[in-house]
């Protein structure tokens, strides 16, 4: 014998309490991509497809990935871009100050993807940025010119060490 479906007033109180753990994270989301009025449409709608596949986003492993994939689904086409999912991953925990399990719950996903997907964010602004002040490398006064000494020369692979008469024994390195 099944189980009954639950009533329609559990549903509703459930998605009022997925409402009231989602929308500021969905909202702040959406404001920073979108002009103010168009972020508060962008949820509005998102909610409202939620709500109207309750039942059915109920069946769902994971009801928030599903919601957060249509949202940030529907921002992008109202900026015209699509992002990545390292660069949402890193707009809500750099610029909206997520922590990474409240992501993970907002997302739908893993913290450990979470975490990944931050990783890949920061290797990725890494090699498109040019390195600015902090990660430049600081000015190194020029080395003064290496002068042979009675028992160096210039062409040595390893001018550290004792002159050799043998041509053959600059290609091991010698005991120094």
């Amino acid at each position: 014998m099944k189980p009954a479906p639950p009533a329609a007033a559990v549903l509703t109180t459930a998605f009022y309490a997925f409402y009231d753990l989602h929308r500021p994270a969905y909202h702040a989301y959406a404001a920073a991509r979108l002009p103010h009025e168009e972020a508060q449409l962008s949820v509005t709608q998102t909610f409202d497809l939620i709500a109207s596949n309750w039942t059915w986003l109920m069946t769902r492993q994971r009801p928030s990935a599903w919601a957060w994939q249509e949202h940030t689904r529907a921002v992008a086409r109202r900026a015209g871009r699509t992002p990545s999912p390292a660069e949402d991953t890193a707009l809500l925990h750099d610029d909206l100050r997520l922590s990474i399990d409240r992501i993970a719950t907002v997302t739908g996903t893993d913290p450990a993807r979470v975490t990944a997907l931050l990783a890949t964010a920061r290797r990725t602004h890494q090699t498109r940025q040019p390195p600015g002040p902090r990660t430049r490398r600081a000015r190194q006064p020029p080395r003064p010119a290496r002068t042979p000494g009675p028992d160096r020369h210039d062409d040595s692979p390893f001018p550290s060490c004792p002159k050799r008469a043998s041509p053959t024994s600059r290609l091991t390195r010698p005991p120094c």
